[in-house]
């Protein structure tokens, strides 16, 4: 079935829509939740939620692509799981390794008036992001927007993994330039 037809489901409330999206995207949204939750249990419940979040979602807007929009309700929900249950003071794990190497690129934004500023930096995000190789870009999202361990992404693409943590590392430096010369470092 293809992504129109599962989002008509959804817009006729039928009860086949949400057997329908989890055959086709439950792999998807269970890989990036347990990506950034590190748990196959903690994993299912968020992309359950991803199902009802889609289900009451789909009569107010119907998304151009189904797969970016359940790929972006699985990651805010799997992100807000992972705070709410502290994750972060009992060690974390690979989605925090991942934050902490982008410390030095990004600073979080301090106050409400800074949203401006944080849509002006998501945009310089995106030119810096559109002006990659697409290799590096595929390594870059994988790591820092899908949480993938730098194992799976080596073993995704054929690369090594000391390959992976270089185009990671350059890819990190070439964003802190760009960043610093259109201002925001």
């Amino acid at each position: 079935m293809d992504d129109s037809q599962i989002v008509e489901l959804y817009w006729q409330r039928s009860d086949r829509a949400i057997p329908e999206t989890a055959a086709k995207y439950g792999a998807y949204c269970r890989r990036i939740a347990c990506n950034i939750l590190q748990s196959p249990e903690d994993a299912e419940e968020c992309v359950n939620d991803v199902w009802l979040r889609a289900w009451n979602a789909m009569p107010e807007q119907r998304p151009a692509r189904l797969d970016a929009f359940l790929g972006r309700l699985t990651r805010w929900l799997s992100l807000d799981r992972r705070r709410r249950e502290g994750r972060d003071r009992r060690g974390g794990g690979e989605y925090t390794l991942a934050l902490e190497e982008l410390d030095g690129c990004l600073t979080a934004p301090e106050s409400v008036e800074s949203r401006v500023e944080t849509a002006e930096l998501s945009a310089a995000i995106d030119r810096f992001l559109a002006g990659l190789a697409p290799d590096e870009r595929t390594v870059f999202l994988a790591r820092y927007y899908f949480g993938c361990p730098i194992r799976l992404i080596a073993e995704k693409h054929g690369f090594g993994e000391s390959k992976v943590k270089t185009m990671l590392h350059r890819t990190r430096k070439k964003l802190q330039n760009a960043l610093r010369e259109e201002g925001y470092l």
